[in-house]
């Protein structure tokens, strides 16, 4: 899998592309993750509308980020989730844990209402 990121307008946004499956990109992902906290962010967007495939480690690598994220009063979203990920979120029950959006714009919304 592979990541980027940027902060625009006070949110970070992480890009994943590829397969979240909790490889070595999923520990490098947690410490960006801890880094941009530790600088005071506070709200992130998790475009995954690239990413084809996700199992329980990359699940569990979402949770860890929104449990780090709501542990300092802020909030994440996942936005563009693929309609296999889609499925397993609903499946799961984390589509009612997580904010999820289909827009930039929607997501940018339901964030600046958590803040």
């Amino acid at each position: 899998m592979k990541f980027s990121h940027n902060i625009k307008e006070g949110i970070l946004t992480i890009t994943l592309e590829g397969d979240l499956i909790g490889e070595n990109s999923g520990i490098d992902l947690i410490e960006l993750v801890n880094a941009q906290i530790l600088d005071g962010q506070r709200l992130c967007l998790i475009d995954i509308s690239k990413l084809r495939y996700i199992n329980s480690s990359g699940i569990g690598v979402l949770i860890t980020i929104l449990t780090k994220f709501r542990n300092k009063g802020g909030e994440i979203c996942l936005l563009e989730p693929s309609e296999n990920v889609k499925k397993l979120l609903i499946i799961t029950k984390l589509n009612a844990i997580f904010l999820i959006a289909q827009t930039r714009e929607e997501a940018i919304k339901l964030l600046t209402q958590h803040s």
